[in-house]
């Protein structure tokens, strides 16, 4: 396995594993997620790719295959009247191929962008989790993340 970058000819397997995400959500809350469907096409992909604000990191075997990837955007609080001037590195998305998983693709994706944090002096690493994504959950909790805010709802 070789963690990296993503490049542009990681896309057509990224798109394999946004379909993946979508339909984790959409089964566990058709309500919401329309599934089967992408976040982001092709082209949208190009220009996140390419964006340094926007790093992608993908875990590929030895063919090439993505098996994993992590989206990653910079977020900085400035200047606010209440919140403190800090910079946070949000994980956008994370996903390991369906016949990956168990094997620590996760993990060290998770390793390789908490270390790419620390290196552009982030204060902290950010991400949301469904609650419909149970072993989702679970996973970070046992990467050592806490919850930092809860969202609520109640359909109406």
């Amino acid at each position: 396995m070789v963690l990296r970058r993503a490049e542009l000819r990681d896309i057509p397997g990224i798109l394999e594993l946004l379909l993946q995400v979508d339909m984790v959500h959409h089964n566990g809350r058709p309500d919401l997620f329309k599934g089967p469907a992408t976040k982001y096409d092709e082209k949208k992909l190009q220009e996140i790719i390419r964006d340094e604000m926007t790093p992608v990191y993908v875990c590929v075997d030895e063919t090439g295959k993505v098996l994993g990837h992590a989206f990653c955007i910079h977020r900085q609080i400035k200047d606010d009247p209440v919140l403190t001037d800090i910079r946070t590195l949000y994980i956008d998305d994370i996903c390991v191929h369906e016949q990956a998983r168990r094997k620590h693709v996760g993990q060290k994706l998770y390793e390789t962008v908490l270390a790419y944090a620390k290196e552009q002096d982030c204060y902290n690493l950010t991400l949301n989790v469904w609650s419909c994504n149970p072993g989702a959950l679970k996973f970070y909790e046992s990467l050592g993340l806490v919850p930092q805010k809860v969202g609520m709802e109640k359909i109406i």
